[in-house]
């Protein structure tokens, strides 16, 4: 049994604005994840037939789907906001079930978006606590694509996909992909918003990890939810001018990416520009 598996779904080729890019931060997304300390994961990329992946190093495997492109995939240009989240969650959702289901030995499942970066430390401190429920990432960090500096972020589970350490078994996955209702392919897997809530209210709550777990990339023409950069989104924006406290506890959280932060989040080879 592997202890952790890390899900990463990969958008239909025809849903990316630039698949150079996407490839690209998936590489460092890569990266990022084959720098753990404690060598007891897996990676698994789901990616449709076809699409052109970066070299895997070990560990890592690929998840072929054939699910066609969302056609709801572009937030502004299509529908109603709630219908383009709704599209957006069965989609994400039904990959990520592929890949579970492809590596349902695992102990833990951590779903990790294929721009965002992890810390070194998850896996050991899984391997120290293997019969907890999971965790939630609710500190984490904000980075500029190609930028110097970190933003220590407080609500991060709340914020970004790449917040949840949890056990396999709480999923309460099908034997086989047909049998999952859309329900369980949009709540559990495609958001990650609603299952800790859903775990509480089945008697497993999820614990807060004691460390900022992740990093959040913005400000990248790739992005599904077209994040701008954190220097305008909270130091130069109106609600943050109105906010001067606020702001100040924001400059605060500032840190440089320097070689500590290189080494537990960002791996080999390092962010661009940065």
């Amino acid at each position: 049994m592997t202890l952790v598996t890390f899900i990463i779904p990969v958008r239909h080729q025809d849903n990316a604005r630039d698949w150079n890019l996407l490839k690209a931060n998936l590489t460092q997304t890569i990266a990022s994840i084959s720098n753990q300390t404690n060598d007891d994961w897996r990676g698994v990329i789901v990616a449709n037939e076809g699409a052109d992946l970066p070299d895997l190093p070990p560990r890592f495997s690929v998840e072929r789907v054939t699910f066609p492109p969302n056609d709801m995939h572009e937030i502004g240009k299509s529908g109603n906001i709630e219908d383009v989240y709704d599209a957006f969650r069965a989609d994400k959702g039904r990959r990520v079930l592929k890949g579970m289901l492809g590596a349902r030995d695992s102990r833990f499942f951590m779903i990790v978006d294929d721009d965002d970066f992890v810390s070194a430390r998850i896996v050991q401190y899984v391997s120290e606590n293997p019969d907890a429920n999971g965790w939630t990432i609710n500190r984490g960090y904000i980075w500029d694509d190609g930028g110097k500096l970190l933003l220590g972020y407080d609500d991060f589970d709340h914020l970004c996909g790449t917040s949840l350490i949890i056990r396999s078994d709480l999923y309460g996955l099908p034997e086989h992909f047909e049998d999952a209702s859309l329900d369980l392919i949009k709540s559990m897997l495609g958001s990650h918003v609603r299952i800790a809530g859903i775990l509480a209210e089945r008697g497993a709550p999820l614990t807060p990890l004691p460390f900022r777990g992740a990093v959040y990339r913005v400000a990248h023409s790739g992005s599904h939810s077209k994040a701008p950069s954190l220097l305008v989104t909270y130091f130069l924006s109106w609600q943050a001018l109105k906010r001067p406290r606020r702001m100040l506890r924001s400059l605060a959280r500032l840190r440089l990416v320097g070689e500590t932060a290189r080494q537990e989040f960002f791996g080999r080879p390092a962010p661009r520009n940065a």
